[in-house]
């Protein structure tokens, strides 16, 4: 897509936040060009937050942004949806603190964009094409940046339990891919770690509508919804955090065992380091197919 694109009419969410437990209602407008993603509490006298990577706050367990000490958090999954479709201005209005959960994944969010569909804008898209190649290394945690055609993701993930172990999946980023592959995996969590988690403050409105639950040898929840659920969900919440580099990116990401820090730790290296990448108006025909 060479040019920028916005959502055709507005859409609407509300539901509890997974970690605070409170009830947020949230609707996405469409917005002028060279808008970008912007969030604005409605309950705070309006106040904006732009979701790029100067505004990332806190990456434990969600990604939060946060600009004067007003928060909004676990963006990823809408960040992952409007991303993937193509949205490059939206804004969005929310009356608390934290995204919706909605069914833990972030199928809700792409139903409602395929749902409307997408406006072309007068404005030209710029793209990140990465040039070189980079790796971030944190002890066993991994991820790197390589040049492409195409935005891709491979990630890998490795956990001591019998449904998953290790988990392998490329995925080449398309918005009817994003819908059928990634965008239906949920979050997911261990009832071992339940408690201390609460104690943190943390998963106040989780339950096993908005997320798997792991047992030591199995889930709490019905079923799955792929054999391979938890890595994908892992793609799902990498796509959102590279979405705060603000622009559409041509590149394949590599990914072993990362999460959220090291997600946007990259976006960061790469968006200070020029020479990695350059910006381009226009893509060639065999990127654009891939788009």
């Amino acid at each position: 897509m060479e040019f920028q694109h916005t959502i055709s009419s507005p859409i609407s969410f509300s539901g509890v936040g997974l970690h605070t437990g409170v009830f947020t209602k949230l609707q996405i407008f469409p917005a002028a060009p060279e808008t970008g993603i912007v969030f604005r509490r409605v309950d705070l006298d309006n106040f904006e937050i732009e979701a790029n990577i100067k505004n990332v706050a806190r990456v434990a367990y969600a990604t939060t942004l946060m600009k004067q000490g007003v928060l909004i958090s676990t963006v990823e999954h809408l960040l992952s949806s409007l991303y993937t479709f193509g949205i490059d201005n939206a804004l969005i209005e929310i009356n608390n603190l934290e995204v919706p959960i909605l069914d833990g994944s972030a199928l809700p969010f792409t139903n409602q964009i395929q749902r409307v569909g997408l406006k072309k804008q007068p404005a030209n898209r710029k793209y990140i094409v990465i040039k070189k190649s980079l790796t971030i290394e944190d002890r066993d945690r991994i991820i790197s940046v390589h040049p492409a055609k195409s935005f891709q993701i491979g990630y890998s993930i490795d956990f001591d339990h019998p449904l998953i172990y290790q988990q392998d999946f490329n995925f080449n980023v398309s918005p009817e891919a994003f819908s059928t592959e990634i965008a239906p995996a949920r979050t997911f969590g261990f009832y071992r770690e339940v408690e201390e988690l609460k104690k943190k403050g943390l998963i106040r409105g989780g339950s096993l509508d908005n997320a798997i639950v792991l047992t030591e040898k199995g889930i709490l929840n019905d079923a799955l919804r792929f054999k391979d659920e938890f890595v994908r969900h892992k793609v799902l919440d990498s796509i959102g955090d590279i979405a705060l580099i603000g622009k559409p990116l041509i590149a394949r990401i590599v990914a072993d065992k990362a999460g959220h820090a090291l997600h946007t730790h990259l976006v960061n290296r790469i968006l200070n380091t020029p020479s990695l990448y350059s910006l381009k108006k226009a893509v060639s025909a065999s990127v654009r197919s891939d788009l």
